[in-house]
């Protein structure tokens, strides 16, 4: 579905079908497209039951109905091509799989209309992108924050963004899908690993931010501590982090590390009032903490099925230069503790 004149899918509701929600059964019906994809073209007013439009995704079916799905050509993208240079870990005819550095925005969005991964995307890859969306675009299934560093991926055609965004709607529950981050955090949990089951909601009184919410949305971290860092008075200050999401919500970790009292590192957002902390640190330490500029959080792994071949691939981040140092001083103010402890 990825030519440059529209095209129509017809598609008779059997009998066992009666009472489906429209989307839920052309999604069932129609693999080349994603549900969201299918939801699109329903509002749009794309769709139609024996010749009347419908325009509600959640309108049951009867047996018998002939729904017929027109899919627009892909126009060309709004964001336009920039030549903006990636690292790029893997790619191949389905997916790219990028190492995203600090400072790059994933989407175009108020403020950051240009010089994002999509702009870059779309001038990398060029007319090998189908068209998702109705745009001739990369298929952005997840997201990493402006200052998150580390693996993202895109997918390439329909097919391929629709295979990954059913993994990472189902987190690794099912299937084999992982995705795994380096959390740099105040403070030391005095358990070597944990969950953190707690919904997330936008706040209530600031809507750039999330908070946990009774109501919100289920979201659920697993964190296993890698290592502790002792301040010069023998006492621990911060610690490495290994978390790995079996939800993808917006500000995830960052919200859930700060609910259980450990926020992140350099996390002004989530963690204002841990800046005092720096003064437990080693000078160089501190001229770690204060040169990242951004939250300590890098995307280290990520695990996904290929989805043409189905093959298991796994990808791993090294930590950037900015985390590294910060590695660095953290243990070396560490060991100078238990040294003087001996």
């Amino acid at each position: 579905m990825t030519d440059t004149a529209p095209c129509s899918e017809q598609v008779i509701v059997a009998a066992g079908e009666t009472g489906t929600r429209l989307d839920r059964l052309l999604a069932a019906r129609i693999p080349a497209l994603s549900r969201s994809r299918l939801k699109a073209l329903i509002l749009a007013g794309e769709v139609t039951v024996g010749g009347g439009t419908i325009r509600d995704p959640g309108h049951r079916v009867n047996s018998g109905d002939v729904l017929t799905v027109t899919v627009p050509a892909p126009e060309a993208a709004t964001p336009q091509a920039e030549d903006i240079p990636l690292a790029i870990v893997h790619e191949d005819d389905d997916i790219i799989v990028i190492d995203k550095p600090r400072d790059l925005v994933v989407h175009p969005a108020a403020g950051h209309p240009t010089g994002t991964l999509v702009n870059a995307l779309i001038a990398h890859c060029g007319e090998s992108l189908s068209g998702i969306g109705g745009v001739r675009r990369p298929g952005i299934v997840h997201r990493l924050d402006k200052d998150t560093t580390g693996l993202l991926v895109a997918a390439k055609n329909d097919r391929a963004h629709k295979s990954l965004a059913a993994q990472f709607a189902d987190h690794g529950r099912t299937g084999e899908m992982r995705r795994g981050y380096l959390a740099f955090v105040w403070g030391a949990p005095d358990r070597p690993h944990g969950t953190i089951d707690a919904p997330l909601d936008r706040h209530p009184h600031n809507r750039e931010k999330q908070a946990v919410r009774p109501n919100g949305r289920e979201a659920v971290t697993h964190w296993e501590v890698v290592e502790r860092y002792a301040g010069p008075d023998g006492k621990p200050v911060a610690s490495l982090l290994a978390c790995q999401l079996e939800t993808g919500r917006t500000h995830q970790i960052r919200v859930h590390l700060a609910h259980i009292g450990h926020p992140l590192i350099g996390d002004d957002t989530y963690g204002p009032g841990f800046r005092t902390k720096t003064s437990r640190l080693s000078p160089d330490a501190q001229a770690a903490v204060e040169g990242l500029g951004r939250q300590a959080l890098h995307a280290y792994l990520l695990v996904i099925e290929h989805p043409a071949s189905a093959e298991v691939l796994e990808f791993r981040s090294e930590l950037p230069s900015d985390l590294a140092c910060l590695r660095q001083s953290l243990a070396r103010m560490s060991q100078a503790a238990a040294g003087k402890r001996q």
